[in-house]
């Protein structure tokens, strides 16, 4: 793909290189994010086998990074607005750099998990200030070169970090993962943040803070309680608590935006089915794709045997389409209708799906590529075409604040599914270990369910002592793990039929001038008039 053309064929030469750097910048801070999501996954067990701790508190290693990046991204893009998008980039991206520091000597696990969320935070700032940043200085036909640039960047993240981050454990340890985030952040604030132009809204209102606080609050309890559920049961005091003030929360939180002149969320755009079918694409897509960045390099490590670099090259296989995919599904989308496209492309990630559940623990490496491919395009389809929908199926005035919902519950839904999913697959172990033991129970139980909750059946028979064998163990781990995916492959199903049925079957007509506003807000800002 090349480079965005200048907007004025008499701009100096300066100015131009100017412009590519902080382009440049923005890619960069825009690969480091899903190298952030698909690399961690890779290293859990060696974090567990360093730093211990529950499966709940491991998975929280993932999940804390996307509450903080979820539920600050719409705050992150008022924020920008009001006090200017440079300086927001700078906050996000030498936090994001700090916090990336700061992992790579932390001491334990709930340390790691609050710089976790740390990074989330300021990866929401890097992200809103820098695409906002984008817009001011690319303008028609250049910036949507500019921005398909960035999303291409995010597809290199997705493909190479678990193969990246495979290699790094192996070679030099879990920790070097984020030494390389802390390489990444750095060069993006050293060629961006001295060539960009202050710019903000004149009429921006500033923060939502009462949405903003309320919004992760909600989010924040709810994954507590899905997570600590099946250590705890469903039935446990905390865990009904964390839910019920999560919906309460939900509903304060409805109330502030209902009552907000200028709220961060724009409730009335769920009255457009087409707008709701969108919001339902990251869905389908966290259940077919997402879990498994996160499930599946486990396994291959703990139970199968494979090292972090071949878990990692394996991984690649399911993330690869999406350097290319994406592109071809927005080519077909003008011939065939993006809800139908969507909608089998998700239907072709089911029966992926469902060929492998069918896999068994020490299957040839080269058995598991194929159904990885075939999810990986199912997926990828639409990934690409997802941002686009969202802001296509509204009214064109209402599109800065389309993109800035859909970016936040794309991020919100994809954390909530990793979370959902953790927990079924900790459920299903549970119920296996009790059967398969009758006898086993207190803090037996509950320890060695810990280790296998993490792929550890070695350390799980090591704490059942003469009661079970580490192969038993493995086996009852594939075998929740196979019903979990298959269970993925249900709910990708049926969010493929529900996309239909939202989206319809009419072809997509996005405007230029709604192609436009898409561009300024790719990441949930309103760019308004600036002043510098």
């Amino acid at each position: 793909m090349s480079l965005p053309a200048s907007t004025s064929s008499a701009e100096p030469a300066q100015a131009r290189l100017d412009r590519y750097l902080i382009l440049a910048a923005v890619c960069l801070a825009g690969l480091v994010l899903p190298l952030n999501f698909t690399g961690p996954p890779i290293a859990i067990p060696a974090i567990a086998h360093e730093l211990g701790g529950s499966p709940a508190a491991l998975n929280w290693m993932t999940n804390a990074f996307m509450l903080g990046f979820g539920s600050c991204l719409m705050a992150a893009g008022g924020l920008a607005d009001a006090i200017g998008r440079k300086r927001v980039f700078a906050l996000g991206i030498v936090g994001f750099a700090a916090a990336s520091l700061a992992l790579v000597f932390t001491p334990n696990l709930l340390v790691l998990n609050l710089l976790r969320a740390a990074q989330g935070v300021a990866a929401a700032a890097a992200l809103a200030g820098g695409n906002a940043a984008l817009a001011q200085e690319f303008h028609g036909p250049a910036r949507l070169r500019a921005f398909s640039l960035l999303g291409t960047t995010f597809g290199v993240g997705l493909a190479f970090g678990p193969s990246l981050a495979g290699a790094l454990v192996q070679q030099w340890g879990w920790r070097t993962i984020f030494v390389s985030s802390l390489v990444v952040a750095v060069a993006a604030a050293v060629f961006g943040v001295p060539r960009m132009r202050e710019s903000r809204d004149p009429d921006a209102a500033g923060i939502d803070l009462p949405g903003s606080l309320a919004f992760t609050a909600m989010l924040a309890l709810f994954t507590a309680g899905v997570l600590e559920a099946p250590e705890y049961g469903w039935s446990h005091p905390l865990v009904l608590a964390a839910l019920i003030a999560s919906a309460l929360l939900l509903a304060l939180f409805v109330r502030i935006e209902q009552r907000m002149a200028r709220p961060m969320l724009d409730l009335s755009l769920f009255r457009y089915p087409r707008f709701v079918g969108a919001q339902l694409l990251p869905i389908g897509t966290g259940f077919c794709y997402l879990v498994l960045i996160v499930v599946l390099p486990v396994r291959l490590i703990g139970v199968d045997g494979y090292s972090a670099l071949d878990a990692g090259l394996l991984m690649a296989a399911l993330s690869a389409p999406m350097l290319v995919v994406p592109f071809l599904g927005a080519l077909l989308s003008h011939r065939i209708a993006p809800g139908v496209l969507c909608s089998a492309s998700l239907l072709l990630a089911t029966a992926g799906l469902v060929w492998l559940g069918h896999l068994a623990a020490g299957v040839a490496g080269s058995d598991w590529i194929a159904p990885l491919i075939v999810i990986g395009i199912g997926a990828a389809v639409p990934w690409g075409l997802m941002d686009g929908l969202a802001i296509s199926v509204v009214p064109k005035e209402r599109a800065g604040m389309a993109a800035g919902i859909f970016g936040a519950s794309r991020v919100a839904g994809e954390g909530i599914v990793l979370a959902l999913a953790a927990a079924a697959l900790a459920t299903l172990l549970g119920k296996r270990l009790l059967a398969s033991l009758p006898l086993l129970q207190g803090d037996a139980s509950a320890s060695a369910l810990q280790r296998l909750s993490i792929a550890d059946p070695a350390g799980a028979a090591q704490t059942l002592g003469a009661a079970a064998d580490v192969g038993a163990l493995s086996r009852l781990y594939c075998d929740a793990s196979s019903t979990l995916i298959y269970g993925l492959a249900v709910a990708t199903a049926v969010t493929a039929v529900l996309v239909l049925a939202l989206l319809g079957t009419a072809a997509a007509h996005e405007e230029s001038a709604a192609e436009e506003v898409a561009t300024d807000d790719a990441s949930g800002l309103h760019v308004a008039p600036c002043v510098d």
